[in-house]
């Protein structure tokens, strides 16, 4: 299968297991950060982050992603969650998708532009913007994923610890 990312193409063989490194980026008033992306032709919620590349640990992925993405740079907290049921990509059900989520916060937490519209873009491939949600709203129907959806549960049954940290 051929698969263009970062307008690079590149072939991946079946039964490929995809890593992807993600931040639970939480802030000081109890909110937790969204990236609204338009990829493959349709809209998504996730957690902001994306693919591990070949060389790179797990933080340093993630630290990568969240300044290609969004510019700032984040402090990694503790480890929240590794994928521990069998996924498959969205776009190629011979593909095993492995997640691994970090709890992080933002080192100038200020300097983060965001927006308070949902998808508040253009709907063209790669497109992007980030928001806050108040922890209370947090909800996993926010989520297009179906990890990300596992992520809010834990979220939810670990609100003490993380939000005390």
């Amino acid at each position: 299968m051929m698969i263009s990312e970062n307008q690079q193409t590149f072939s991946v063989p079946d039964n490929y297991v995809n890593l992807r490194v993600y931040g639970v980026i939480v802030d000081k008033q109890f909110k937790v950060l969204v990236s609204d992306e338009y990829h493959l032709d349709m809209y998504m919620t996730k957690f902001p982050g994306g693919a591990m590349e070949f060389g790179e640990g797990t933080v340093d992925c993630l630290k990568r992603e969240i300044i290609e993405e969004i510019g700032e740079e984040i402090e990694i907290v503790d480890h929240l969650y590794t994928t521990d049921f069998f996924q498959t990509v969205l776009f190629n059900d011979k593909m095993q998708l492995v997640n691994i989520y970090y709890l992080a916060r933002f080192v100038d937490e200020g300097s983060v532009i965001c927006t308070d519209k949902k998808y508040d873009f253009d709907p063209v491939n790669g497109s992007q913007s980030f928001r806050w949600i108040d922890f209370n709203d947090l909800n996993q129907d926010i989520f297009t994923l179906p990890i990300d959806k596992k992520v809010v549960e834990i979220i939810r049954e670990k609100q003490d610890i993380i939000f005390n940290l």
